[in-house]
């Protein structure tokens, strides 16, 4: 789901860097359904301005890669869709702005600064706002980072993001009087040093996250568990990944606008190593749609 008003050369080799003065890093595709699918970190368009010192290669193990390939059959049946093509790395869209390394910039950050210890839990591993380092450890930069960087991935890249879910989802529900969001993600086998606090976890298939059922009810949720169960899966719920700032942000069950965190483990459908797709990717795939033909059927405000 390439944006056709920017679109890019294929990767050559491990790498895909965009000039900046193409400014559209968001994809938008609108839905006629109830359910808005949105990837923050599938992309592999990497900035010129980037300026990161570590492997690509290294670095590319952070994307959530292939999960936009994943739901590729969603727009044909109405469902909104979201896609970052900024890589997480640059800029994470499932952070808040208030989630700054101010350790890692050139002078004092202008802005508030997040102070819950659980919230700064990421940003002590160095996986806030913007990264310092991978989910191995390695740094990201031999420099501080400007200020006035940060700001310009802020305005480019998490800005025109938020917008767009915020906006699917508002439609969405003026539509039909609820929503139901789904944050499309992929995790690797084994959660990696800095990655989580739960260093060395052997993930399940899929991790369902409501962020303790504050961002969707508790049936929407189970109702999700239940069907990938169903098909043989393994899942887990809210551990240990239970939702971050784009299933909290825009998760208002109260008012029937359902936000969900899906997280698919990497070795369903992918060598972790190599990026190359693997023969999973079809079954999980065709079972993925059979979730989301589902939740297309469900009116949450009856369960």
């Amino acid at each position: 789901m390439q944006n056709p008003q920017c679109a890019v050369a294929p990767l050559a080799g491990l790498s895909s860097l965009r000039h900046n003065a193409c400014m559209s890093f968001v994809s938008t595709l609108s839905g006629t359904t109830s359910l808005v699918l949105d990837s923050p970190h599938s992309g592999t368009d990497y900035p010129e301005d980037f300026g990161f010192v570590c492997d690509l290669a290294t670095l590319r193990r952070a994307e959530d890669t292939h999960v936009e390939k994943l739901y590729s059959f969603a727009p044909a049946l109405g469902v909104a869709w979201i896609e970052a093509h900024f890589p997480r790395s640059y800029l994470d869209a499932n952070r808040d702005t208030t989630e700054v390394d101010v350790g890692m910039l050139d002078g004092p950050w202008p802005g508030p600064v997040a102070t819950d210890p659980v919230v700064l839990s990421k940003v002590r591993l160095g996986k806030g706002l913007i990264w310092r380092c991978t989910d191995d450890g390695v740094p990201l930069y031999d420099r501080a980072v400007t200020v006035a960087a940060v700001q310009a991935r802020i305005a480019r890249c998490w800005q025109p993001y938020h917008a767009a879910v915020g906006q699917a989802i508002a439609a969405a529900h003026a539509r039909h009087g609820f929503s139901i969001h789904i944050n499309c993600h992929s995790m690797p086998a084994v959660a990696a040093s800095h990655a989580t606090d739960f260093p060395g976890l052997v993930h399940a298939d899929f991790v369902v996250g409501n962020r303790d059922a504050s961002t969707s009810s508790e049936p929407v949720a189970r109702l999700v568990c239940d069907h990938l169960r169903s098909l043989g899966y393994s899942v887990e719920y809210n551990h240990p990944y239970k939702g971050v700032e784009l299933v909290r942000r825009y998760g208002r069950p109260a008012e029937h606008r359902h936000s969900i965190q899906l997280e698919i483990n990497r070795k369903l459908y992918m060598d972790e190593a190599t990026l190359e797709i693997t023969a999973g990717f079809a079954p999980l795939q065709a079972h993925l749609r059979s979730l989301v033909e589902r939740l297309l059927q469900t009116d949450p405000r009856t369960l």
